[in-house]
């Protein structure tokens, strides 16, 4: 009704000139739907991806199916090491190193340390997290969630290393509703936490270096404990005391004593660490002291955790086992501990990352002991008393063998898609088309913010499949799909131009040189399919255009690239759909 009188009252001529003038607005401005009624089958110079489905196809999840009262170890597959978890009431909370990626820290929550959920990430924006120049190895180690009953609050300490940082803190009172700014603690050393006595004091205990001059051969570290003043947020200066110095016996020599918990138990207190690096020497030990700031005895019986003496041909091998905090279960009797562990694939190399592991801790005696941490560790394990496994169910993450599908039809993505060194929504958005990734001008191998948004390789028979629409301007465009274990070590495959033709190439990065392995040209006025598939060390990627038949492209590739025996460095291999306005290299 007001429309028809506004039309009545204005002169036709004006009229008309409003609304050409008007919708030429629209047009100039974007709104209006123009960008989403474009037809998706026709590529535009900004890619455009419309699905990406992952499947997961292990053997040992084929071979060892779930019986009710079961669930799988790990129960985080993929690159989710280091973790930490803590216990408030019913509620279980873990995180895990995230290294350069952004964002940082992915944050899980459980009420039966069976089914999780990921809440989000701790440090998710620019202000927390500065890893804008940082390799993928650097960043963000080692984070420790800590409850804090005195004052009903929730506190995450880490070392990042970039932005100037060093070992900081954040902190909450509710994890589901995000984390302080970082407060910066002065003191070197790395893989912090912290512990709160009944008394309402508080400290931090970490890894450090031996003082000055005191080194006695390489890898021979302390930990150092201090007391921490919760109203500034601060150690407080001149209380810091070495209460372990090398580890469980220094005459043997023990190399990284690190990663250390401090737990209360019949008024005593416990230090748990890592020792023997990160790698087929790592264990978890244990020591014993009348107060918090020692002096620490070892247990006669250490390690407590460590699959180092082993047969190296066991079956479903699990390796490199430490890195571990401790938990009550549900039932508030039984202790659990999560670390961290490798699953090795047929060439002994580790492309799926440091995973989280659980087992259950008997602690009966004096000292806890992993129960089964000593053995071959088997696929599968007892679920606590009373719990149903919705694994993979209404919203909790997915283990065993699943396939993950994502389809960009919400404007909220799946937490487990991250950048790396910077925001994913500084480069996509989210359109009626499909996910669009505006490309930076970096490319795979910058030690900066690069336009491709990740996922984690979680099993080692995988297919992972993306359909694009892309129309590339010129030679230094390039869009696909990326297999990437550092900006040093990676694959991609992807469509790009040369001269007045498109191609697709695959192209291998090691040690930052690269070589384009195979090329071919293609037709991109449909739609395009990229695929990688991996059954252990042998990787293939294939493509197929409008909806036809896969193709190979390039053979039968190794995945040493994507190893951390071959690259080195602390993450696993994450999958990418990527895009670039810096490609550097051309088809031949």
């Amino acid at each position: 009704m007001k429309r028809n009188k506004l039309n009545r009252t204005i002169a036709k001529p004006v009229y008309t000139f409003l609304l050409v003038t008007f919708f030429a607005l629209l047009s100039f401005s974007g709104f209006g739907g123009q960008k989403n009624s474009v037809d998706q089958n026709q590529p535009g110079h900004t890619p455009v991806f419309t699905q990406f489905v992952y499947q997961g196809n292990d053997e040992v999840y084929n071979n060892h199916p779930l019986e009710e009262d079961e669930f799988y170890n790990p129960i985080l597959q993929g690159c989710y090491p280091d973790p930490s978890i803590v216990r408030k009431g019913d509620d279980y909370f873990m995180v895990h190193s995230s290294f350069a990626m952004f964002p940082g820290v992915p944050i899980f929550h459980s009420k039966n340390l069976v089914n999780w959920t990921q809440i989000g990430h701790v440090l998710d924006r620019k202000s927390q997290l500065k890893v804008q120049d940082a390799g993928i190895a650097a960043g963000v180690y080692a984070p420790a969630i800590k409850y804090n009953p005195n004052n009903d609050t929730f506190y995450m300490i880490t070392t990042q290393f970039a932005g100037g940082f060093g070992n900081i803190v954040v902190k909450t009172k509710d994890p589901f509703k995000g984390w302080s700014d970082p407060y910066k603690l002065k003191f070197n050393g790395i893989d912090p936490s912290m512990f709160f006595d009944d008394d309402g004091k508080a400290y931090v205990v970490h890894n450090d270096a031996p003082d000055q001059g005191k080194e006695l051969y390489n890898g021979h570290r302390v930990i150092k404990i201090w007391n921490y003043d919760v109203e500034s947020d601060q150690v407080i200066a001149g209380t810091d005391k070495i209460i372990v110095d090398g580890g469980v016996d220094l005459s043997e020599k023990p190399i990284w004593i690190e990663a250390p918990h401090i737990y209360k138990k019949n008024d005593r207190y416990y230090l748990m660490c890592a020792e023997g690096g990160t790698g087929g020497w790592h264990s978890e030990v244990i020591f014993v002291s009348e107060n918090p700031r020692g002096p620490y005895k070892p247990a006669a019986n250490n390690p407590i955790l460590s699959q180092r003496y082993l047969n190296p041909n066991r079956a479903n091998k699990v390796d490199w086992a430490g890195h571990a905090d401790l938990v009550k279960g549900p039932n508030g009797e039984q202790y659990y501990g999560v670390f961290l562990g490798v699953r090795p694939n047929e060439k002994e190399r580790v492309n799926t990352g440091r995973e989280t592991f659980i087992l259950p801790v008997d602690w009966s005696g004096e000292f806890p002991v992993f129960e089964n941490g000593l053995i071959p560790m088997e696929p599968k394990l007892k679920m606590p008393e009373g719990v149903v496994n919705n694994t993979g169910e209404d919203g909790f993450f997915p283990n065993g063998n699943f396939t993950f599908t994502e389809n960009f039809s919400s404007d909220k993505l799946d937490y487990r898609w991250i950048g790396m060194r910077g925001p994913r929504e500084d480069f996509i958005s989210v359109t009626s088309n499909g996910l669009e990734i505006t490309p930076f001008d970096t490319n795979i191998k910058a030690v900066a913010p690069i336009s491709s948004l990740f996922q984690r390789q979680m099993h080692k028979k995988f297919t992972a499949t993306t359909t694009v629409n892309y129309k590339p301007e010129s030679e230094n465009d390039l869009a696909g799909l990326a297999c990437y274990q550092s900006e040093q070590f990676n694959y991609v495959f992807g469509i790009t131009k040369k001269n007045n033709a498109y191609y697709l190439l695959l192209e291998r990065t090691e040690r930052g040189k690269s070589e384009i392995i195979a090329s071919t040209r293609i037709d991109i006025t449909q739609p395009v399919q990229l695929q990688v598939k991996a059954d252990g060390d042998d990787y293939r990627f294939n493509f197929a255009v409008n909806g036809g038949n896969f193709q190979n492209l390039g053979g039968t590739v190794s995945g040493d690239i994507l190893s951390t025996n071959v690259a080195g460095g602390f993450t696993g291999a994450l999958i990418g759909l990527y895009a670039t306005s810096a490609n550097d290299t051309q088809p031949e």
